[in-house]
């Protein structure tokens, strides 16, 4: 399956469209992420345990939005919008949504 950020695919013909499809994932970030990200705030650096899991929260909701767009047929998803947020009172979530149009290539 293609999935594109662009509305078209180069040298493929959009020839259905089945619709708007996306994916979600909400992760908690647990103390052990946390403390390593505070001190390499503190000493300066890449946070890998939370660039890691920033990357497994995309590539699963990518695979959501995909599994999505198999079930109505498609064979590509144009359009592709990935979006991240913070979420709860201590922002300790964190959530991805993946949302593109679903669509038969030729």
């Amino acid at each position: 399956m293609v999935l594109t950020t662009t509305p078209t695919i180069e040298g493929k013909r959009i020839v259905e469209y089945k619709g708007i499809v996306s994916g979600e994932i909400i992760t908690g970030v647990n103390f052990v992420k946390d403390f390593m990200a505070g001190i390499r705030d503190f000493v300066g650096g890449r946070s890998s345990s939370y660039e890691n899991e920033l990357i497994r929260a995309r590539e699963n909701a990518l695979q959501e939005m995909q599994s999505r767009a198999l079930e109505a047929g498609a064979n590509a998803v144009v359009g592709i919008d990935i979006d991240y947020e913070v979420l709860g009172s201590s922002s300790g979530m964190l959530m991805v949504s993946t949302s593109g149009t679903a669509v038969v290539v030729e």
